[in-house]
């Protein structure tokens, strides 16, 4: 027990580690010391076994571990088990524990007998009352005679004088707290008198405690950390579903009040036709009126011009009265029909309404997703990498610049091999760069094309012969056609509706995410996606400036630098 704590052996431990011969400076090692140990004995592991998660443990210290808890979890991260796993030796890390052990007690110093007068044997303990290192035969004295059966033997070690008190030349075997260090049972009685000493083993069964809290401390640290990390994965999971949910509400808003708008119309419409129907019934009644008014009118005149002729003066002069007073009839000077309230003029004040309403929404819709767009496209604008094309996927129709930053298609084939990964018949070519996870974004001026197809692809897609284009083969893309006729290639073609055309498209995938995008970089506006794709190999950038059409489509396709805005 004195040997295991004194610092002295502590001492002469790591100068063995340390030594030119050690395990841990062998050139054949890619482990350190540290990583050779069970962190539940602390010591080199015996038969070591992997958990699940990945760390390392004795075999027997994990079974009894294990033995002793109610949950089946590992003793160091803490992740538990539904299962208790099947636990098999991890044959390469035993070997490679059992170099390190042979190798340290290689290294460690042979110790020789000092009692030994001629040829020196090998020494199989230590007194530290003798101050000696015996053999096997000199040290027979100290197992038979009783005085020297009280004497204090340590394994045998080769300083034997750090074991021994300089001032008194007796062992080492009290630990003095107040002055932290070893002493003897002399020094007790003079220097270190009334202060508190224990016994070594004590003081090292103490120290082992202490060592395994604080590597208790440790692991909660570990722990903590790994919580830590769940925390911010889960706080960004949450913004994405509160992102993914605030444009859901915001379309539903819109959607919302386009159909108020729309509502609100008919509505409208409703109650002005009524009231045009309303007046067309008031005019019939009117009208009516006014017919049966100019029937009696017209009896009245063909009467008078009856009795205006007439020779019968008697009669004449009985009914000449009643003839001059004017007949029956309403005032109709200020009796007239509201023509405001007419079918065609409520509807052209709907109409222009209706387009009032049209245009504000569509220029606030398209504020926001242009905002939007310009937001998300400033964002992944951050994950821009240099990109450069691959001469040896090269179609023999292409010609690269010798920067590897433009490309075009001539009229003629080029003499090169046609090796697995040249593109022989279809004029297209990769990127030299390939990811096989995270985020990557790059930019390609198309200006002046009539033609041409950019996206990602997987490494192990057909480039021979006639190729189609879809994801289910690896090929993520969009392309144009006769000028002004954008598609993307999603098995069949998905049509796209653009405004304006484009002259540099901005490439985005999200590998964890299976996501490949594709924005309009001039007009900051969203292009296509492809989404919830599972990515299993290497992606490369993907380029086709397309056939040169008699020097219609002689334009390059340009790899850009990326200009991130702030």
């Amino acid at each position: 027990m004195a040997e295991a704590s004194s610092p002295q052996l502590r001492k002469g431990r790591r100068k063995s580690m340390d030594s030119p011969g050690s395990f841990s400076h062998d050139s054949s090692s890619l482990l350190s010391d540290e990583q050779l140990l069970c962190s539940i004995c602390l010591d080199v592991f015996t038969d070591p076994v992997t958990t699940p998660c990945g760390h390392n443990f004795c075999k027997s210290c994990l079974t009894q571990c294990w033995k002793k808890s109610q949950h089946c979890q590992c003793p160091l991260c803490k992740e538990k088990f539904t299962k208790k796993p099947e636990l098999k030796i991890n044959t390469t890390l035993r070997e490679v524990a059992d170099h390190f052990k042979k190798k340290s007690v290689s290294d460690k110093p042979e110790v020789l007998c000092d009692a030994c007068t001629g040829e020196k044997l090998k020494a199989l303990k230590s007194c530290l009352d003798c101050c000696a290192s015996l053999c096997k035969t000199h040290l027979e004295f100290h197992n038979n005679m009783p005085k020297f059966k009280k004497h204090k033997l340590i394994n045998p070690v080769e300083n034997l004088e750090d074991y021994i008190c300089q001032k008194h030349e007796r062992a080492l075997e009290l630990f003095c707290r107040d002055d932290q260090t070893c002493v003897c049972q002399f020094c007790t009685e003079g220097d270190h008198k009334n202060h508190n000493t224990v016994p070594i083993e004590e003081e090292s069964r103490e120290r082992k405690t202490q060592l395994v809290k604080k590597q208790t401390d440790v692991q909660q640290m570990i722990q903590n950390r790994l919580k830590k990390i769940k925390e911010i994965k889960h706080s960004v999971d949450q913004s994405k579903r509160s992102t993914e949910k605030e444009k859901a509400d915001s379309v539903e808003v819109f959607t919302a009040l386009i159909r108020s708008i729309e509502r609100s119309q008919a509505e409208l419409l409703e109650v002005m036709e009524e009231k045009q129907k309303a007046a067309e019934r008031q005019a019939e009644g009117l009208i009516k009126e006014l017919e049966q008014e100019i029937t009696v009118l017209k009896r009245r005149d063909t009467e008078l011009e009856q009795l205006s002729h007439t020779e019968e003066h008697l009669h004449l002069l009985q009914i000449y009265s009643s003839m001059c007073s004017p007949p029956h009839t309403k005032n109709w000077t200020e009796i007239s029909i509201d023509t405001d309230l007419s079918g065609d003029t409520v509807r052209t004040a709907l109409s222009q309404l209706q387009k009032t309403l049209n245009k504000t929404l569509s220029k606030t819709l398209n504020d926001q997703l242009k905002e939007t767009v310009s937001t998300e496209l400033k964002r992944i604008q951050q994950y821009a990498v240099d990109v450069t094309l691959d001469p040896d996927t090269a179609s023999p129709y292409l010609i690269l610049s010798a920067d590897g930053k433009q490309v075009t298609c001539g009229d003629q084939r080029q003499n090169v091999p046609d090796t697995p990964q040249r593109f022989n018949t279809c004029v297209n070519v990769l990127g030299k760069q390939s990811f096989s996870s995270g985020r990557f974004y790059y930019e390609v001026q198309v200006r002046g094309k009539t033609k041409w197809t950019l996206g990602a692809v997987s490494e192990n897609i057909n480039r021979k012969g006639d190729i189609i284009l879809k994801p289910q083969d690896g090929f993520w893309t969009v392309w144009l056609r006769n000028e002004n006729q954008y598609e993307a290639p999603a098995g069949p073609p998905v049509p796209l509706t653009l405004r304006k055309k484009v002259e540099k498209v901005g490439v985005f995938v999200d590998y964890e995410e299976g996501l490949v995008s594709f924005y309009d970089v001039k007009s900051r506006s969203h292009i296509y996606s492809f989404t919830g794709q599972s990515f299993t190999e290497k992606l490369y950038p993907y380029f086709s400036p397309g056939l040169n059409e008699g020097g219609k489509n002689s334009a390059p396709l340009i790899i850009s630098p990326v200009f991130k805005t702030e």
